[in-house]
């Protein structure tokens, strides 16, 4: 090659970091997309849902085929006592048609019983509360309960009463608003299952930064990028690569749910007596809520793969980078379980903790998304992860460059070129060792 031709290929531009990762990620993406192993990756986590809906199926008609509705009594005690024998005559006709009916304890001898108190603060494990009289009796509870159990209370108010056949009281109902006790314990459950969710996700998905990179560090391919490109444009083009995939994997997971929802909507809303369209939505409301979801998984991947791709710098064969690791597996584990703790300590120093560490961050204020309206500590939060990302990749980048460019195929390259750059009687001159 003449001087010239090299002048002009060291006077070719070279690409900008950003430009660089893009070609990296654009590359990783199609490869890893259109692979028969993302195909399997994909089918892979249908079975143990499919297992675990047909043993959550299984258990839930046992449980409730062994436990009954319960209807509590805040009446006289002559109405309460024939409510009872009434019920106890109709059930062997109409089975669980008919609930099952006692007194309140709470409520005897109280002229003053408050039945929408009682309900609101769940002091019991009653679908309903009937007041008044045989004649006029009053249903306490929830929308959903009131509209199931009208029907079989008046019936058994009849009976009780001994009325002529076809001839039924009316009864009256009292809805029950959710107190503000209930919506907190309701938001507290969305934050962990929210946590939990996204745990499953980030474990099962920021795998597959390891392997790909144990791959390519197997067959050195690693190394050939390393030396055209710049090592963090090369690690943030893999991690926003497999980000990309990962976001194409829960698209197609979330396409089949919701197939499945809009198909069996009707039999899961009866199986389970709970219409979810009227659970109270997190602080933040539904929208806001689902966009934080969305960032926060991506600011979790992209720390927990920054985090793989520093150890497989560290690593000096494949089966080392799968030893590694192992302790951040379960150091991720113990993050998990620290941000899950801290949803009932809003406003401490451990939750704080949970919230500046980077790794349990995106947990601690994906949950503070449902208890809390307050949205400009998400920005602030979403700065941090973004830039403990970014160091996180650029220490990996340093890392691979000390320990892996250096000790393997750079450090050899350089002593080749000097080599092939003798001339022949110095090169003549180097006789092999002994």
């Amino acid at each position: 090659m003449s001087d010239h031709d090299q002048a002009a290929i060291d006077a070719r531009p070279r690409l900008s970091r950003l430009e660089a990762a893009w070609v990296i990620a654009r590359r990783d993406f199609v490869a890893v997309l259109f692979s028969r192993a993302f195909l399997f990756f994909l089918v892979g986590p249908l079975f143990p849902v499919l297992v675990g809906g047909l043993a959550g199926s299984v258990g839930g008609q046992v449980s409730r085929s062994a436990v009954t509705t319960e209807i509590g009594l805040a009446m006289q005690a002559d109405d309460s006592a024939a409510m009872i024998a009434a019920a106890e005559t109709l059930r062997p006709q109409l089975g669980r048609s008919i609930p099952s009916m006692s007194v309140i304890p709470e409520a005897r001898g109280e002229a003053n019983f408050d039945a929408r108190a009682f309900v609101n603060e769940r002091r019991g494990n009653y679908a309903a509360v009937v007041t008044g009289t045989l004649a006029a009796p009053e249903v306490v509870g929830t929308q959903g309960q009131i509209d199931r159990w009208s029907g079989p209370i008046e019936l058994v108010a009849a009976t009780a009463l001994q009325t002529s056949p076809g001839t039924f009281p009316s009864s009256s109902s009292s809805v029950v608003a959710r107190s503000a006790a209930s919506e907190r314990t309701n938001r507290i459950r969305t934050a962990q299952a929210s946590q939990m969710v996204l745990f499953l996700l980030t474990m099962l998905l920021a795998g597959m930064v390891l392997s790909n990179l144990a791959e390519e560090k197997g067959n050195k391919i690693i190394e050939i990028l390393a030396a055209a490109l710049p090592m963090d444009a090369v690690f943030m083009g893999k991690l926003f690569a497999m980000l990309g995939v990962s976001f194409v994997g829960i698209a197609v997971w979330g396409a089949l749910g919701w197939s499945f929802w809009a198909l069996a909507e009707d039999a899961i809303v009866v199986v389970t007596q709970t219409d979810f369209r009227s659970l109270p939505g997190p602080a933040v409301g539904w929208p806001m809520f689902l966009l934080f979801g969305i960032i926060y998984f991506s600011m979790a991947y992209l720390l927990l793969g920054a985090l793989f791709l520093a150890i497989g710098a560290m690593a000096e064969t494949v089966r080392e980078v799968q030893t590694m690791s192992m302790p951040v597996t379960m150091m991720q584990l113990m993050v998990f379980f620290l941000a899950a703790y801290t949803i009932t300590l809003p406003g401490s120093a451990l939750e704080t903790f949970a919230i500046l560490f980077p790794l349990s961050s995106p947990f601690a204020m994906l949950a503070r998304a449902a208890l809390d309206e307050t949205l400009w500590v998400h920005i602030a939060a979403v700065a941090w992860q973004a830039v403990a990302a970014f160091l996180l990749i650029k220490a990996g980048s340093l890392l691979f460059r000390k320990r892996v460019m250096k000790s393997g195929g750079a450090g050899r390259d350089t002593k080749k070129r000097r080599l092939f750059n003798r001339s022949p009687a110095q090169q003549s001159s180097i006789e092999p060792a002994e």
